[in-house]
């Protein structure tokens, strides 16, 4: 049995005062223990190889694997290797924990096991009110979460997250989540899921959960013995306070894998024959309302998705007339800008492994160029579904090599041919933690001999942990296009716990074309420099000030000024866990042509100066009742414009939750004046952790639109799931039969039923 070391101080700053420290029975010599050469209390190790000693625990073989029922009886449990000691990040840095947090853990070849024992001195406050499986607020309520690095690369891992009610998160996370306080969300897939069994209990000294991770739910080495990096975090909503086994510093969270602890010497690791396999069955009906005419269609199919492990480091997905009818909707938006919108993937497929595809601007604030963008597959450009016919993806590591090879056929569709698409992603690690790789995306139309293809290099080097330097170079090729299709982007940045600096460049070629990925704006020259401290006054219920400022100066490809912004904001966080963000930015906006803004208004071509004001605040929103609003006051090129939100919800019951958002922006020009809403009503209710049900309810004032989905998952085996989906759009029509009720004009029932064959 292991045991972490306990915190050498638990004072924030003070200076620790032991000579060692004792690991799995070992002394450990002052020399090798950085916190002390640091003089920081429980400061994280300055080298993963140091915190992978220092935080180390032996996984422990058993013969009889412990029944998952959310009780630590079990005799298994006993021998287990024991992970205690958990050290503060928030509120007192490098302070013990103030509830005690035991994790054993056990595995037999098959399956790895965790038993969690999470003391609370008041365990009536305990709160845990989100059953749904990766709800919206399972981050904000108690719970403990585990990373898993199976690589020892510091930069993938598995996340799993747990709550008292016996809720359920899972998550990928690529690059260390974007190695940034603000993840990226290409680098963190909080939509995979994986097959995993959790049972909890409340007890009277806290809560208890048992954990079964099946080994064929995670790709790792194919070598015996092997050693995974793990850490874990416990989050206590109440006291708004985040502990770790191996610290983390404060920049960062519990995807800085390149910080997590050891699980060693695990043996003889089995993932059977490491093939899944699960056929899909939907049936339903669909209603169109078009100039007053209703046509209504049935419609049902089957199909198919396999898994295989072709090695224990590399998995080969294939799926066989692909449905997404359980994907959720898209939230509505309103777009006062001259580029395209981005509306994030939310399809099972595509999200797997989906960080090991991505190569572009992942670390810059805003999407400028994400140069694989998966919606880019199988839906059009009005949002429609195109039928995708199938498709096979390889992903996963050999070696320092990470491999991502995709391959989709859509089908013809609103007149279209069918396309194939090719994406192939290579990158080698180096060092610790730096990378370098490259992508070739083929897109290619069935009939026509119409093509597009991206070709790019990147690179990621980071020497040492608060430096990184990321770059890109691509090219496109397009039917038809020959000149300026060239693209580039470096970006240089510092961050520790009290700085945040960074430049970058990025230039875009006039005829740059990914049309596989996601670049809102070409031909530019865009040039940015940000600099952001993080004080903490520990004063006036402030934990931290978030004071930034940033430059960014964008050009034609002549050197032309377009676009300029001066940003200045204060952001500061409450010990309480509320949010108040004050934003001020003064333009600069050069249109070469004119803007149609709205519906018979358009701003002319010319030079405008003007400035953005907005104040927000937001409360804490792991509470019962939770509420924020938005104020912005400013100018919009030649004329005002106000824009304002309110938000709020409420979980009522432990089963049942509300929310509710409406925005405004009302906008005033002189070529003319209109009013932009968007209002949401989302519904959330749980009655089990297996099955819940969430609706939404969307108005958009800008299509005059009322629209509503309602999705009812049923999770009746690990992997196999049950969905019932209702979708419907109401809008005016010329031959409406009510002035108060809009007339359907699209609405649907879908059953879908997937059953997973693991073997």
């Amino acid at each position: 049995m292991n045991s972490r070391p306990r915190p050498l101080s638990t004072s924030n700053r003070g200076t620790a005062r032991q000579s060692g420290a004792t690991v799995a029975g070992a002394a450990v010599p002052l020399s090798a223990v950085p916190v002390l050469l640091a003089g920081l209390a429980a400061a994280p190790p300055a080298s993963a190889q140091e915190s992978w000693e220092l935080y180390r625990v032996s996984a422990v073989r058993t013969s009889e694997a412990p029944v998952i029922d959310g009780s630590l009886d079990d005799p298994a449990w006993e021998r287990a290797g024991l992970i205690t000691g958990f050290i503060q990040q928030e509120p007192d840095e490098g302070a013990a924990a103030t509830e005690r947090t035991e994790v054993r853990v056990l595995y037999d070849g098959s399956s790895l096991f965790l038993g969690v024992h999470a003391f609370d001195s008041e365990p009536d406050a305990v709160l845990a009110t989100e059953l749904r499986r990766d709800g919206d607020r399972i981050l904000e309520e108690d719970n403990l979460q585990i990373i898993i690095d199976t690589f020892m690369d510091q930069r993938s891992a598995y996340m799993f997250v747990v709550t008292p009610a016996g809720a359920q998160l899972d998550q990928q996370v690529a690059d260390e989540g974007g190695r940034d306080r603000r993840a990226s969300a290409s680098a963190v897939n909080r939509d995979w899921d994986g097959v995993w069994t959790l049972e909890t209990e409340r007890t009277p000294d806290g809560w208890v959960a048992e954990i079964e991770i099946p080994m064929v739910t995670l790709r790792f080495p194919d070598r015996d013995p092997q050693s995974w990096g793990i850490n874990l975090m416990r989050n206590i909503s109440r006291k708004n306070e985040q502990a770790y086994w191996a610290p983390i510093p404060k920049p960062f969270t519990l995807t800085r894998v390149s910080l997590a602890g050891s699980l060693a010497d695990l043996e003889s690791l089995d993932r059977g024959r490491d093939l899944r396999i699960k056929p899909f069955a939907t049936g339903g009906g669909r209603s169109r309302l078009e100039s007053g005419i209703s046509d209504r269609t049935t419609q049902g199919d089957i199909g198919l998705d396999i898994k295989y492990g072709v090695t224990a480091g590399l998995n080969l997905d294939v799926t066989l007339n692909t449905d997404f009818a359980q994907a959720e909707v898209d939230n509505e938006q309103v777009n006062l800008t001259r580029f395209a919108l981005f509306y994030p993937e939310k399809r099972e497929f595509f999200l797997e492994n989906s960080g090991q595809f991505a190569v572009g601007t992942t670390n810059s604030t805003g999407r400028i160029a994400d140069l694989f963008f998966s919606r880019r597959i199988g839906i059009s450009a009005s949002r429609q579904q195109v039928p995708i016919l199938g498709g096979a993806r390889l992903t996963g590591k050999v070696g320092q090599n990470n491999i991502a090879i995709m391959d989709i056929q859509t089908d013809e569709a609103f007149g279209e041919p069918g396309e194939n698409f090719l994406v192939a992603r290579y990158s080698r690690d180096m060092m610790e933690r730096s990378r370098i790789g490259g992508l070739v995306i083929n897109k290619q139309a069935g009939r026509g001999g119409r093509h597009n293809r991206t070709y790019a290099a990147d690179l990621i080097w980071s020497p040492i942990p608060a430096f990184t330097l990321d770059a890109f170079l691509a090219a496109t090729e397009t039917t038809g296009m020959s000149d300026d299709q060239m693209a580039g982007h470096v970006r240089a940045g510092w961050l520790d716990e009290s700085w945040r600096i960074y430049t970058e460049h990025t230039d875009l070629g006039d005829n740059f074309n990914p049309e596989v990925g996601f670049v809102p704006r070409v031909g530019i020259r865009r040039s940015k420099f940000h600099f952001e401290g993080n004080p903490r006054p520990e004063r006036w219920g402030i934990r931290m000030m978030e004071p930034m400022w940033n430059v960014e100066h964008t050009t034609d490809q002549s050197g032309r000024l377009m676009t300029r912004r001066y940003h200045h904001m204060v952001g500061t966080r409450f010990d309480n866990g509320a949010y108040l963000n004050i934003r001020y930015d003064r333009w600069f906006e050069r249109l070469d042509e004119p803007f149609r803004v709205a519906d018979g208004v358009t701003i002319d071509e010319g030079n405008y100066k003007f400035y953005t004001l907005a104040f927000s605040f937001s409360s804490n929103p792991s509470r019962r009742f939770f509420y924020g609003f938005n104020y912005g006051p400013q100018q919009f090129y030649d004329g005002d414009r106000l824009d304002w939100s309110l938000n709020g919800g409420m979980r009522v019951t432990n089963q049942l939750a509300t929310s509710a958002r409406f925005t405004r922006n009302d906008v005033d020009l002189p070529a003319g004046s209109f009013v932009a809403d968007i209002g949401s009503f989302q519904l959330d209710y749980a009655l089990s952790a297996a099955m819940s049900l969430r609706s939404i309810t969307q108005y958009n004032s800008a299509t005059e639109q009322w629209s509503t989905s309602a999705r009812l998952r049923y999770i009746y085996r690990p992997g196999s799931d049950l969905y019932i989906v209702y979708d419907e759009v109401r809008r005016d029509d010329a031959l409406r039969v009510s002035p108060w009720v809009e007339e359907f004009r699209d609405r649907q029932l879908i059953i879908k039923m997937t059953y997973l064959l693991s073997m």
